[in-house]
């Protein structure tokens, strides 16, 4: 491969877009979207399947949510690499270089024969998805400008609800009908085939075309360390995840043990809940940004912020209130949640510069983890082990709050959009 841009290079904006652009970019779209799905189908089938993975091995909570861990523990390692390489090289070959590691190793997750095995290969399924997480929101910001990027990504998140909710149904359904194996090989195969697809279909757009030309002084990992708008959105997505993580991991445990009910109805429910509650929570979100867009800048923030706060005694009401109110209080925790989810990213992706880009998503990507989703499972777990599971997943509305602190707070620093586009 042959080096497109150095972090110095300055691009010229691209304001109308030709039909065959277009229809690259909608093709671009549904391509990523559709590994999008496919990817968090193979991070959440092992979620579905924790209970049977714990029989087989005999072991702790603690040690099962250490497989999360693992996980994101080489998905933050490999980030820094896979960003730098982002801002220098083509991302079409990169994303289907990443997709092909991430199902293969998927695939092969379901070949272990001790628990050892199976850390390490799941630990290994984070290089591969870490790529795409970085690569593929860059390369649709080159097709689209910012005051539209709220849109796009909003329509390419809506896969994670969709994705998240039938890995827990394969995992859960498959797993109890055919053994905890079966679901890995299931759900490995589309990833390959979609993979391939996109070699003769995906096109790399030109790098910055939807924006003005970049200072000098705003490519630098100096100025990006300095940026408020970018670390106000970055560090309070990291404290959502670190209660979307655990409870994503822990729900289907947490159903299982107090609701009396089968391992698969318990994945089925929160299935359920998760692929309507993300779809529309998602659009919802989506829909009321750009509206708010038009009258306040930070509205990408703003909305963020409300949704994890108002979130928040729904949550407690989950863990810790009547039974016949955990599963109605659930589906309004994670409606709320799913409302930042395409503008919160794309208040991510607006504070940057496209030369930067990769690199600044790489760092959001070790931030949100090491401080989210990799130590939550584990912490929740450790407290579950010596206490209960509800208690545990109480340190999430801690998380929940902090979050909303941070976000309001960066509202005040979300750069100026074009809103005669919005």
């Amino acid at each position: 491969m042959q080096p497109t841009a150095s972090l110095g290079e300055t691009f010229p904006r691209q304001s109308i877009v030709r039909p065959a652009g277009q229809r690259a970019a909608w093709i671009a779209l549904a391509l990523l979207t559709g590994l999008n799905l496919l990817n968090y189908i193979d991070r959440y089938v092992l979620a579905g399947v924790q209970p049977l993975v714990q029989s087989a091995f005999h072991v702790t909570d603690e040690q099962v949510g250490g497989l999360t861990f693992a996980f994101f523990i080489t998905y933050m390692l490999a980030s820094p690499v896979t960003g730098w390489l982002g801002d220098r090289y083509p991302r079409k070959p990169l994303i289907i270089a990443g997709a092909l590691v991430w199902s293969l190793l998927t695939l092969a997750t379901g070949l272990v024969h001790t628990f050892g095995e199976l850390y390490w290969r799941h630990a290994l399924v984070g290089i591969g998805e870490a790529s795409f997480c970085i690569y593929a929101p860059a390369l649709l910001s080159d097709y689209w400008p910012a005051e539209q990027r709220n849109r796009i990504l909003t329509l390419f998140y809506l896969s994670l609800p969709i994705g998240a909710a039938l890995g827990y149904i394969i995992g859960g359904t498959v797993g109890q009908a055919h053994g905890w194996r079966a679901p890995f090989y299931v759900a490995a195969g589309p990833g390959l085939l979609l993979a391939v697809l996109a070699i003769p279909l995906l096109r790399e757009p030109q790098r910055g075309a939807q924006e003005p030309p970049a200072r000098p002084d705003r490519v630098t990992l100096a100025a990006l360390m300095r940026n408020p708008a970018y670390w106000t959105a970055t560090l309070g997505m990291a404290m959502m995840v670190f209660s979307l993580g655990g409870i994503s991991v822990w729900m289907p445990t947490f159903l299982y043990r107090s609701g009396h009910t089968s391992l698969a109805h318990a994945s089925q429910i929160l299935g359920a809940i998760t692929v309507v509650d993300g779809i529309a929570g998602t659009w919802v979100g989506g829909w009321l940004a750009q509206r708010w867009l038009r009258r306040n800048r930070g509205a990408l923030y703003l909305l963020s912020a409300w949704s994890v706060v108002l979130a928040a005694p729904f949550a407690l009401l989950t863990f810790f209130g009547p039974a016949r109110w955990t599963i109605p209080s659930l589906a309004v925790a994670e409606f709320l949640l799913f409302l930042n989810t395409g503008p919160l990213n794309a208040a991510i992706v607006n504070a940057v510069a496209a030369p930067i880009r990769s690199t600044a998503l790489a760092v959001e990507l070790f931030a949100i983890h090491a401080l989210g989703d990799a130590p939550s499972p584990r912490i929740i777990g450790w407290v579950s082990d010596r206490s209960s599971l509800r208690d545990g997943l109480a340190l999430t509305l801690v998380t929940l709050l902090l979050s909303g602190v941070l976000l309001f707070a960066g509202a005040r620093y979300a750069p100026p959009v074009d809103t005669a586009q919005v």
